[in-house]
Parts: structure tokens; sequence; C-alpha cells
């Protein structure tokens, strides 16, 4: 049984904000992270994003992850992000390297870190983190990424994003919730007017052949300055658990 950790959550908090890491909105086709670690567990990821509406209508990225848990405390992962701009090529972007560690129950929450070093392929490399939470309650799931982020060049500010979402069981496998991406703004410009995506999200998980299979599909809609180059984006999650 894992223990309690009863630190205070800010020193949690100001691990995960003081990292200089990624321009860190949240891009809508991002991963929602969950703090919890199951030792052994091996996932393969993809998540599918494209835009509608507006300059940016038909933008699409695509990422692929492998990841595994070598402790009930530690995940490593690989991720891939292939992107094709309006009427252009799908060429590979960056390559990441990542890591969870759970620090345990916190008031009720699951909590834990997340780095990340990206390899940029046509621009500078970055680094981001994360203090990840979760709330789970019988048929209910909240989670809820607070992410820090700047690319490792200089004369670039520290900014800060989240990605968020929750749902809840409706009928057996089925879970209907709702997810959130965005900015935060900077340490230049703090909470000022940026990019948001919300909207709502259906999971369903399908067993019996052989790996665990999730699945999530959404529509998140352009909020804020967003709406100034699309109007929202289809997104769609494929998961598989050995």
């Amino acid at each position: 049984m894992k223990c309690h950790i009863h630190r205070p959550l800010a020193g949690a908090t100001a691990f995960a904000l003081m990292v200089f890491a990624a321009p860190a909105f949240a891009e809508p086709s991002g991963e929602i992270s969950s703090p919890v670690v199951v030792k052994g567990e091996t996932e393969f990821e993809a998540i599918y994003g494209r835009l509608r509406g507006g300059p940016d209508s038909g933008e699409d990225i695509l990422r692929l992850e492998a990841s595994h848990s070598v402790s009930d405390r530690l995940r490593l992962a690989i991720r891939t992000e292939i992107e094709r701009p309006p009427g252009g090529p799908r060429r590979l972007e960056a390559v990441s390297f990542e890591a969870i560690y759970e620090l345990g129950r916190i008031g009720g929450l699951d909590v834990g870190l997340y780095g990340e070093y990206e390899t940029v392929l046509h621009g500078a490399d970055k680094l981001e983190a994360k203090l990840l939470l979760e709330r789970r309650a019988g048929p209910f799931d909240a989670k809820l990424n607070l992410i820090a982020a700047r690319p490792l060049a200089s004369g670039n500010p520290l900014e800060f994003g989240y990605a968020a979402s929750a749902d809840v069981e409706a009928i057996g496998e089925l879970r209907l919730g709702v997810a959130a991406f965005g900015g935060l703004g900077s340490t230049d410009d703090f909470l000022t007017r940026a990019d948001h995506y919300v909207g709502p999200v259906v999971k369903t998980e399908i067993e019996g052949l052989g790996p665990e299979i999730e699945i999530e599909a959404g529509y998140l809609f352009a909020l804020g300055k967003a709406k100034d180059d699309s109007d929202g984006q289809f997104r769609l999650v494929v998961e598989m658990e050995f």
C-alpha cells in the first residue's frame, strides 16, 4: 500500500510552477495526465486533434506515446508529435521524454509531478512541468493539470496553462463529461486574455480483446483569444493498456 504524504501542497505547487519549461498554453490535442502510477503497467496512446473554422481550419496534430511504470511511483514515457498546417504536408515536429512521479494522497486528492524534455525539430527545445491533481469519488472522476513551461531560449517569459477534465459513469462503461485546455498568461502578463478550448467528451472502454482499450471523443469550442484562429477542435484519444 502506498503511504500518504502529508507535506504541504504548496511545496509541490512551487516545484511545478517554477521549473522553466514549452509555451505552456495547453494545446487541446494534448494529454490530461493522471498522477496515479500502477507498477508494471504499459500504455500506448494516440491523441488526434483537428481544428475547424477560422484561418487555422484543417490544421491537425497527432501525438503518439508509449509509457511504462517502472515502479509504484514512477512512470516514464516517450512521445512523438506529427503536425500538418492547413494545406501543408504532415511532418514530424518533436520528440519528448516524460516522467510522472506520484506523491500520494493529500487532502483527498491524488497528487503527482510531471516533467518533460521536448526536442523540437524546427525550433528551440523545451522543458515543461506540471502539478497533477485527481479526485475520484464513486462514479465521478476529475483531473486538473497546472502547467509551467518555457522554450530553452533566452528572452522568453515563463508561461502558465492548464488542462482539466471531469466525467461521470453514465451507462456501463460509457462516461460523459467535459474537458478544458487553456492559457493562464505568463510572468510578464499573468491571467491575460489567452486561448481556451472547452467542450463535451464521451469516454468508453473495450475489454476482452487482450489489452484494455479506452476511447475518448469530443468537440472543444474555442474561447477567448482562440476564437481569432478557429471555431473549435475535434479531439480523439485511443489508449491501450497492458
